[in-house]
């Protein structure tokens, strides 16, 4: 406009600096070219003073044009002591490329507003049609806003894995994790010191069976030496599953290598078999939910015990061996759906037939059902808990309590930002998507991500995804 007036008036040419009057003339001719192109029909019959059809989608506004051939709002607030341009807004259509710049320009200038604040500077002097969807979109598509607000991904709960659902014998598939530290008496007596432990569970994938060993350091030597304790009482695991902590990383390392080299003085059972180790990817929990599951029981029980107090190695051994006893004592699933039967199953049963904490009782598998008393009979039903585990228990992992939908739409190619606990939400690092890890079912749970810093594979619960150029263009 500026430069239409300066070759109009060669003699009269206005200075190079926009006044608010110029800013303001160029605003207002940008609403009229905005209301012509998205109400076409509606700007004919108005500035020719008719009436706008009764299906038109502002009438509701009771519009009118002003003497500058602006659409505004006749609306019902004309006796307000608010300000001309308040009471009667400018109409504008939500999906007109000016309204969408002018809500990103208010985003901005009001410091990255929400979509409330961001609508209510903008009907100040504009009435956007449905704008109360383009100030969330706006706002969802402003990246500094994204990566303040840091929210990451939430894909659809996976199956279960065969290892959970097959019966098999306890402890052949194994997952374990660390829990601690806690403080303990190097000795009794004087001149004690308090020195830290730490406990390793081990817990089988099939029926929770648990098992709590005291750990003194978390080296890899410790941790090698309390495998090794694990296996002359539970058995040669057939894999066992950790998250990625750098004493099971290299405990895997030298594991390999020594089971290659000793495998004769092995146990007979896995002889031509190794173990073979699983890591979950790194900062993923969810992916290690029933070991995660097994620390906290043990701890809920450990700190109640313990409290402030100080025991020596083999005392916490026993603290951590009967709460062993405990958990493996707690209820599965009801053995049978009788109101009158107060029996479970337990992960006892798989470990000796009875769960830990009960008395020993004969076997009454083969007997005749006839013969039997009332007590006797439902101790006959309770030594079926083989075929009650696979029929009862395993049918009731059908539901997916959490995670019912799968919301990640990712790419190879997304910009994302991976979340770092510790680090605040700006701050976190940006990578860009390379490779894609479908589960069974399709659903991308693992990507790995290529940042400044090298090649990293997180989970996608731990990624937080930036607008695409589809999403900044729609």
């Amino acid at each position: 406009m500026k430069f239409i007036f300066n070759l109009r008036n060669p003699k009269n040419k206005r200075s190079n600096v926009l006044t608010f009057d110029e800013l303001n003339d160029a605003f207002y001719k940008l609403c009229s070219i905005a209301q012509q192109q998205s109400f076409p029909l509606e700007y004919a019959l108005l500035s020719k003073n008719k009436t706008i059809h009764t299906k038109s989608k502002i009438l509701s506004l009771s519009p009118f044009m002003d003497n500058n051939g602006q659409i505004r709002v006749g609306g019902r607030i004309d006796a307000a002591s608010c300000p001309y341009e308040q009471r009667h807004p400018i109409v504008l259509d939500a999906s007109h490329r000016f309204t969408k710049l002018l809500f990103e320009f208010e985003h901005i200038k009001n410091m990255h507003a929400g979509p409330q604040l961001l609508l209510s500077a903008i009907r100040q002097t504009v009435w956007p049609i449905n704008g109360r969807r383009l100030a969330r979109t706006t706002y969802h598509k402003c990246v500094i806003c994204r990566r303040a607000q840091g929210k990451t991904l939430c894909p659809k709960m996976g199956d279960l894995p065969s290892q959970r659902l097959n019966p098999d014998f306890p402890f052949q598939s194994v997952g374990l994790d660390y829990a601690g530290p806690f403080n303990i008496l190097n000795r009794k007596g004087r001149g004690s010191k308090l020195i830290k432990c730490y406990l390793c569970l081990f817990v089988c994938l099939r029926y929770k069976c648990i098992h709590l060993e005291a750990v003194s350091g978390l080296s890899k030597d410790d941790f090698l030496m309390t495998l090794r304790r694990f296996i002359a009482r539970r058995g040669k695991p057939v894999e066992i599953l950790s998250d990625n902590g750098r004493n099971f990383v290299a405990t895997a390392s030298e594991l390999s290598i020594f089971l290659k080299t000793n495998e004769v003085p092995l146990s007979n059972f896995a002889s031509g078999e190794g173990i073979k180790f699983s890591f979950i990817p790194a900062y993923a929990p969810h992916f290690g939910g029933i070991w995660e599951a097994g620390v906290k029981s043990s701890k809920h029980h450990i700190k109640r015990v313990m409290g402030n107090s100080h025991l020596t190695f083999e005392e916490i051994s026993t603290l951590f061996a009967q709460v062993e006893a405990i958990l493996n004592s707690r209820p599965l699933c009801p053995l049978s759906s009788s109101p009158d039967d107060y029996h479970f199953l337990s992960p006892g049963h798989f470990l000796i037939g009875r769960p830990l904490s009960a008395l020993p009782s004969p076997m009454l598998e083969d007997m005749n059902p006839n013969g039997l008393k009332r007590y006797e009979r439902l101790e006959q039903i309770r030594q079926h808990f083989w075929q009650r585990w696979q029929k009862e228990y395993v049918v009731e992992l059908q539901q997916r309590t959490k995670w019912r939908i799968n919301s990640s739409n990712l790419k190879v190619g997304d910009l994302v930002l991976i979340q770092e606990p510790s680090i605040p939400p700006l701050a976190w690092r940006l990578g860009r998507v390379v490779r894609l890890f479908p589960g069974p079912d399709g659903v991308c749970r693992v990507a790995d991500i290529n940042t400044t810093r090298g090649c990293v594979r997180r989970a996608l619960t731990r990624l937080c995804p930036l607008p695409t150029d589809e999403e900044m263009n729609s």
